[in-house]
């Protein structure tokens, strides 16, 4: 049964995982025994995020590369390939905010997140899918957000993309089915993370997001490496096009 759950010397892509749950996802991959490549933009951050998991014992790579540039994409996706192993595991993790009321955000604060929160789904899924339509074998999951459900105020270009990385994840399932290819998304509720800071911080937001959240409490990242290992795994092999919203109950309650 232990072997439903096992990823041991399965190769994992994460993007945007030099720091935040990117970081966390590659540090429990690895130690599930996967050999995970680390992506971010800073290859100082991304150097010294490897080097911790390298000095741990694992198995782990670092590329920096800007996911949302389809030609950089490709090169590192097929140098990869070539050098390190075949890609089972795509998690397009990759995300930023940028916050401003709908009526004041700007068009380049707009095509920011969508760039950075959807489009580049869309183009290391497309780089990758490559590879794993020849294999028929692959397993892709895009992290949404709680946000893909319900908005908030002042994350409209975030609640967009977001909302359209769900359906994404339906279409690539659809459509990328037939080769074996899985696709799913995992919804974070509210997580201490870099991006949550400023709200966490914030004494209302912070008393506002505990009253609603049944366990009433904010999530820890650590807890989304056990989704993530599952919808990665043989013991999700029917699984296909679910979002699994980890968000500690929260749209179970009105």
């Amino acid at each position: 049964m232990k072997d439903l759950f096992n990823i041991e010397g399965k190769i994992a892509l994460i993007t945007g995982s030099s720091r935040g749950i990117g970081f966390v996802l590659a540090k429990g991959f690895c130690e599930a025994g996967a050999t995970v490549i680390l992506n971010g933009t800073s290859e100082e951050s991304l150097n010294t995020s490897v080097a911790i998991l390298k000095d741990a014992g694992y198995n782990a790579f670092g590329y920096a590369f800007d996911v949302t540039n389809e030609e950089e994409v490709i090169r590192n996706v097929a140098w990869i390939e070539e050098h390190i192993g075949a890609i089972s595991i795509l998690i397009n993790n990759a995300g930023i905010h940028r916050r401003a009321p709908l009526e004041q955000m700007t068009l380049t604060e707009w095509k920011t997140v969508i760039d950075t929160d959807l489009n580049s789904a869309f183009i290391v899924s497309q780089a990758v899918a490559k590879y794993m339509i020849n294999r028929k074998y692959g397993r892709i999951i895009n992290i949404t957000s709680l946000n893909a459900e319900g908005a908030r105020l002042s994350i409209a270009n975030y609640c967009a993309a977001k909302g359209g990385l769900k359906m994404f994840t339906k279409s690539m399932a659809t459509e990328w089915g037939k080769y074996n290819i899985l696709t799913n998304a995992i919804g974070p509720g509210y997580f201490s993370t870099d991006l949550t800071k400023v709200l966490e911080e914030d004494p209302k937001f912070d008393a506002w997001v505990k009253s609603e959240v049944p366990l009433q409490r904010w999530g820890k990242t650590e807890e989304l490496i056990g989704s993530a290992i599952f919808l990665s795994s043989e013991a999700a092999s029917y699984i296909n096009g679910h979002t699994l919203y980890v968000d500690g109950g929260w749209q179970a309650c009105l």
